[in-house]
């Protein structure tokens, strides 16, 4: 609530473009430039990153252990701890078909329960990236032959961990991945909260940054 009594929630809003072009397009992303009118008549240029949109597990083990990868990412030089997680490849595609995939991929898992963690802008002010983050219980390793990774997930290292560690070590500033701190401290929130984890969202709930088919 507001101090004035009213909820809070975000509003879709578009403010009027003049011109728009995208110097550049790489094999997944690309950067949008947008000369945009603002509230005061005059105009601004905005660059961003164009983004497919992205889906995270936080795959929790009846031990209350979460599932985690680690890996290296370029841009930050480091070797960093995450959840699964990967791109939506196809327009239109199932973010839950999506993380069903990831999981199995990244982790050789498969999950009998999904709910809905948390939807998020990874970086709203530089990028349009739309990240659904699902929680995945009731663990199993996957049947069948291990997909077989390629390039960097060639490197991918895979662990399970206590969630009040991993909680503990983002506070703490030991692990930086956006996704693993924001999954691990919404499901924190979520197990004390009076509903617990069955008040989460259904797993297909819609998604109005990336509509989907129920299929």
């Amino acid at each position: 609530m507001t101090d004035a009594g009213r909820p809070i929630h975000d509003d879709a809003e578009q403010w009027r473009v003049l011109h728009s072009e995208e110097p550049f397009r790489g094999r997944v992303t690309g950067v949008r430039t947008d000369e945009v009118v603002m509230p005061d008549g005059s105009s601004a240029r905005r660059d961003y990153q164009v983004h497919p949109g992205s889906v995270a597990i936080l795959a929790l083990d009846e031990q209350q252990r979460v599932l985690v990868v680690r890996q290296y990412r370029h841009p930050v030089h480091q070797r960093l701890w995450e959840l699964p997680a990967g791109l939506l490849d196809v327009p239109g595609e199932n973010p839950l078909h999506a993380a069903q995939r990831e999981l199995y991929e990244e982790a050789h898992c498969t999950a009998g329960r999904w709910r809905l963690l948390v939807d998020i802008y990874t970086s709203p002010g530089s990028s349009d990236e739309a990240l659904r983050i699902f929680l995945a219980t009731d663990l199993a390793a996957a049947e069948g032959e291990r997909y077989e990774a390629h390039g960097e997930e060639l490197e991918i290292e895979v662990a399970r961990v206590p969630l009040d560690d991993v909680v503990a070590l983002a506070l703490a500033g030991e692990l930086h991945n956006p996704t693993l701190v924001t999954g691990s401290l919404a499901l924190q929130a979520a197990l004390r909260s009076d509903g617990g984890t069955d008040a989460l969202r259904p797993a297909d709930a819609p998604w109005p940054a990336r509509p989907f088919d129920l299929d």
